[in-house]
């Protein structure tokens, strides 16, 4: 079970983030945006049991059934705003986006995920798993919600007890995944889970397959929320995949076939501590349905935490979304303690990191070739259709100053769409005491996507 650090990988990783400051930034331009609210809902479907009806009545200290009665904040971390919204929710909330595939719907819609709900296993054994497909009306500003899938275990495949274990359909939930990352391989579903982590295939109907649990080498990959890891486990020992810092990226490539899935958080060594500033990336074989051996090492930026998404865009080359903790302009940065009039930890770090992956060094590190800046998008003709709280002038500027933006997918041969995932009703971003709303941002990048 033990992983050791690699000879050398720690020094490594200080010379790629040393050589990441002279990394090529390159523009991007808004072509369009949509949005859809954050109060945005959908019903249980009619055969969910009674308790999927009204959503998010675990996120307090008890259990809570008026809907409505307790109201959101920003956490500690971001000052405990409160953002105007309040659980438990009728029906289910359409939020939480947190993965683009690259395959399109036959008609260009998107598919996408909404992740496992409450920001934690023990807060959402109401919240059911769904992925959707989105077509976005550049025109109108809608982020238009064309169909939404609900993910169901009706031939027990999930090899570990699920929170409607015995109900009916047995529809999974948040108390059993964290849906992070999506692809559609030869008409099925394959989602990329935080959990285990974990691999699990569905129907396009939903109907999961299979699941799949992370190997790398003869070492099964776990952690703190894998099923059968308790309080006595020991950290860097028992689990070395830190809390929410599995699949945040699953990338399929174009040519192999080959699932790649991106860890967000570095591993844990034995003294339990990350190994390294950096990820490591791991490929599947959906086709065997097995862990092939091949991996790369992605080396953060320094400020970086963690990552968002992973896609290719050809054979060899791929889009990471970057990012540190922070949300809300860093023009309203707090000078001392947290106060409703500022944020105590704005959002610096929010890029677009293009690899290629045919480009490795001795010790693993894929090359970096470039990125685009999220929080500096030129906007000369005025298409940004959100307010964001700022002490300076946003004129002909869009910034995407969120906490985690999780989607990012070519468009086409000079184009990217970007989303965030608003955890609603936990994050703000664009004003201090407003839920943020699901966006998805048409960047023009023809240079950024023909970089070597």
């Amino acid at each position: 079970m033990h992983l050791r650090l690699l000879a050398g990988a720690t020094a490594l990783s200080l010379l790629a983030v040393t050589a990441q400051a002279q990394e090529t930034v390159f523009p991007a331009t808004l072509d369009g945006m949509v949005v859809l609210p954050a109060a945005s809902f959908v019903p249980a479907p009619a055969d969910a049991p009674a308790d999927a009806r009204l959503s998010g009545k675990y996120t307090g200290p008890a259990r809570t059934m008026q809907a409505g009665t307790m109201p959101g904040d920003t956490g500690a971390l971001h000052g405990k705003r409160p953002t105007g919204l309040s659980v438990p929710f009728e029906g289910q909330p359409l939020q939480g986006f947190s993965g683009y595939a690259m395959e399109r719907g036959a008609d260009g819609s998107f598919w996408m995920l909404t992740d496992n709900g409450f920001g934690a296993k023990a807060n959402s054994p109401d919240a059911l798993l769904m992925v959707h497909r989105m077509q976005p009306d550049f025109a109108t500003g809608q982020m238009k919600i064309l169909e939404t899938i609900f993910l169901t275990d009706p031939d027990m495949k999930v090899p570990f007890r699920i929170a409607f274990e015995g109900e009916g359909s047995r529809y999974l939930t948040g108390a059993d995944f964290d849906l992070e990352s999506i692809q559609i391989v030869n008409g099925e579903i394959w989602i990329g889970d935080e959990f285990g982590p974990y691999l699990i295939r569905a129907t396009l109907d939903g109907k999961v397959l299979a699941v799949h649990p992370t190997m790398m080498g003869e070492t099964t990959l776990k952690g703190p929320d894998t099923p059968g890891i308790s309080a006595t486990s020991v950290m860097g020992k028992d689990w070395v995949v830190q809390r929410s810092g599995g699949y945040e990226g699953m990338a399929l490539q174009p040519g192999t076939g080959l699932l790649w899935g991106l860890l967000e958080k570095p591993l844990l060594g034995e003294d339990g501590n990350p190994e390294g500033s950096f990820l490591r990336a791991l490929a599947f074989d959906p086709a065997k349905g097995e862990w092939t051996g091949q991996g790369f090492k992605f080396a953060l930026a320094e400020g970086a935490t963690a990552i968002g998404d992973f896609n290719f865009i050809d054979e060899t080359r791929a889009m990471i979304i970057e990012r540190d903790n922070g949300e809300g302009d860093p023009s309203l940065k707090c000078a001392g303690d947290p106060a409703p009039d500022c944020f105590p930890l704005p959002a610096m770090v929010k890029r677009i990191v293009l690899i290629d992956t045919a480009s490795l060094d001795a010790d693993g590190f894929v090359r970096r070739i470039g990125h685009i800046d999220l929080m500096n998008v030129a906007d000369p003709k005025g298409l940004n259709k959100q307010e964001t709280q700022a002490n300076r002038d946003l004129t002909g500027i869009l910034t995407f100053p969120f906490f985690t933006i999780e989607d990012v997918v070519r468009v086409d041969d000079t184009h990217i769409l970007v989303g965030n995932d608003n955890n609603l009703p936990y994050s703000s971003g664009r004003k201090l005491d407003a839920a943020a709303d699901n966006e998805a941002i048409l960047l023009s990048v023809p240079e950024f996507l023909a970089a070597k």
